[in-house]
């Protein structure tokens, strides 16, 4: 898998499939920490929710049930690890609407959120932007992540494990 980086805060990774896209999120999994914002960004069928239910089940240690937010636009998942509340705001009208949804309420534990960009610039301090772009093949994805200051080294870090 060749690697492009753009800088300290900004990885490049081409996954050829579902199965490389899920072993991502896991390694991200255990990188995380509570109080992380990570942004999921992509067209429709990109992978973002596949992305975030192999995040959540890898952070639960064991299989659990993880349904896509998409109707409920909020699931919440209280883990030995700590609470990650996944948030799919594609049905979002207005972006003070997500607070009503317990944006504010989430912040104490990991916070994935799909379709950021209906947040306008209420996007909560120092996310990890994940951008899911197509790949060179039906299957394939181009997958960034860009942080700011507080994800340099962890990106370093998995720039070594993939």
């Amino acid at each position: 898998m060749k690697i492009t980086v753009q800088s300290a805060t900004s990885v490049t990774i081409p996954v050829p499939n579902l199965a490389a896209t899920q072993s991502l999120a896991q390694e991200l999994a255990a990188i995380a920490d509570k109080g992380d914002v990570i942004a999921l960004r992509g067209d429709l069928g990109m992978g973002k929710s596949a992305f975030a239910r192999a995040f959540i089940q890898a952070r639960a240690g064991v299989p659990i049930e993880v349904p896509s937010p998409t109707f409920t636009l909020v699931q919440s998942y209280e883990l030995p690890s700590g609470l990650i509340t996944h948030f799919d705001l594609y049905r979002l009208r207005d972006a003070s609407d997500a607070y009503e949804l317990g944006l504010d309420d989430a912040f104490g534990g990991i916070i994935l959120i799909e379709w950021p960009e209906r947040l306008g610039d209420g996007l909560p301090r120092d996310p990890l932007v994940i951008s899911f772009a197509p790949g060179a093949t039906a299957d394939a994805r181009t997958i960034t992540l860009e942080g700011g200051a507080t994800w340099a080294g962890r990106l370093e870090f998995l720039k070594l494990k993939v």
